[in-house]
């Protein structure tokens, strides 16, 4: 009897587990490929599936703003914690902000020069207009919302990151007072994340139908703008990576780059193949202490708070998606333009949770500044999403390497790195 129970066939799965026993990644990319398929052969007529894609840019939109607002109060209230570090905190906060904007500059005057949303008409996916540039008199008129909880409504994302950067420093000067907001903010974070989640489950069946529309009014050679995008990416990683990172361990702490780079290997590695800083954090501290030569007094201060706000990867490719919706919409930009990205960026990103892909929800915030509004940024979402697994592996690289560097750089400032200890990595 045991034995003829041993012989039996596992039970049978059923179609949920089936499709749910796959990664979400894999199942949008055969989401990607269907829809290509479809759209290639049926044409306009795949325009007959844009209430599918619908649904998922409304799933998107309904996201944006209490997403933006959540993690943006929960990010600046957490900065409590640097603070009371005193010099170190403030030292690494400053680190952070300085490769965020050098990365946010790169990203833009990379996707300027290389263009590549230039030509990538996207209008039939999303015919709405776009909503002119404001001047910046209006602009800096409407960060400040009449109404939060208005604001909030109407998705208005400049007036949202306002709101929220007052409620996150209301926070910190309350002090103790104001722990158990910041416990609820950051409660509220991990269950908007738990909400993404849910939304990303219908990922499949949304890029399905956009991209059938998409490759049914505008033919193959739109993907060509992707492999664009991504050349952008890989570009703008090896620069951030190689010169920037470079620079701070360099210029900042006085040490050679070869050790550097060989002691980060493990660490690099991991974050490469998760597309996670958080979840390359216990690695990365293992890396500065055993490696570098950074003390634990350092590694377990600024390494934690830099899976929070060291995000240059992610910053670099915001800035380079900005560039594409507005290439891609024909959306001209000023100098003011510019710089108003620049800042809008630098604080998005150092508020992005660091998980895969978590920076495409919070695109809205960026493209706003330009004119581009939630149904235009949905389809720029949509359109990259297949693509993203890829573009993320890659821009979490640089993530990993501010974090190292700028630990080096402090632990050398506050001579808390063994500097034999670092010189001595000979292997990769």
């Amino acid at each position: 009897m045991t034995d003829a129970l041993a012989d039996a066939p596992p039970p049978r799965k059923n179609p949920l587990q089936v499709w749910f026993g796959i990664s979400l990644w894999k199942r949008i990319l055969a989401a990607l490929v269907l829809g290509a398929v479809v759209g290639y052969f049926w044409g306009d007529g795949a325009t007959s599936l844009k209430w599918m894609g619908d649904i998922f840019v409304r799933l998107i939109r309904m996201m944006v703003a209490p997403l933006v607002f959540v993690i943006i109060a929960s990010g600046v209230a957490q900065l409590g914690d640097a603070r009371r570090l005193g010099g170190i905190g403030v030292k690494t906060i400053a680190m952070y902000v300085l490769t965020t904007l050098i990365a946010v500059s790169i990203g833009l005057t990379i996707a300027t020069l290389l263009g590549p949303g230039v030509g990538a008409d996207l209008h039939n996916a999303a015919p709405q207009a776009v909503a002119p540039p404001k001047s910046p008199a209006e602009l800096f008129i409407g960060i400040v919302p009449l109404n939060p909880i208005k604001a909030l409504a109407e998705g208005e994302t400049l007036a949202i990151i306002f709101f929220a950067v007052l409620v996150g420093a209301g926070v910190i000067v309350a002090g103790k007072d104001g722990e158990p907001v910041a416990r609820l903010l950051a409660s509220a974070s991990e269950v908007m994340l738990r909400i993404v989640g849910f939304v990303m489950e219908a990922a499949p069946f949304g890029v399905f139908a956009l991209i059938a529309v998409v490759m049914g009014t505008n033919g193959p050679e739109t993907f060509l703008h992707v492999a664009k995008l991504g050349v952008c990416v890989i570009i703008g990683a090896a620069i951030q990576t190689f010169v920037t990172h470079a620079a701070v361990v360099r210029l900042g702490a006085w040490l050679p780059l070869l050790p550097f780079y060989r002691g980060c290997m493990d660490a690099i590695l991991v974050g490469f193949s998760t597309s996670s800083s958080s979840a390359t954090l216990p690695v990365a501290i293992r890396v500065a202490e055993e490696n570098l030569g950074v003390k634990p007094s350092i590694s377990s201060t600024v390494l934690p708070l830099g899976a929070t706000i060291g995000m240059d990867g992610t910053a670099m490719y915001v800035a380079m998606l900005t560039m594409f919706a507005a290439q891609a919409f024909g959306v001209p930009l000023t100098l003011a333009d510019y710089a108003l990205v620049a800042i809008t960026t630098t604080i998005v990103a150092m508020g992005v949770a660091p998980v895969p892909s978590g920076s495409l929800f919070v695109l809205a915030a960026v493209l706003a500044t330009i004119g581009v509004g939630p149904t235009q940024t949905a389809i720029i979402v949509g359109f990259i999403l297949p693509f993203d697994r890829i573009l993320d592996m890659i821009r979490t690289v640089p993530n990993v390497t501010c974090d190292l560097s700028i630990a080096t750089a402090v632990a050398r400032w506050e001579k808390e790195i063994d500097v034999e200890e670092y010189l001595s990595r000979k292997d990769v």
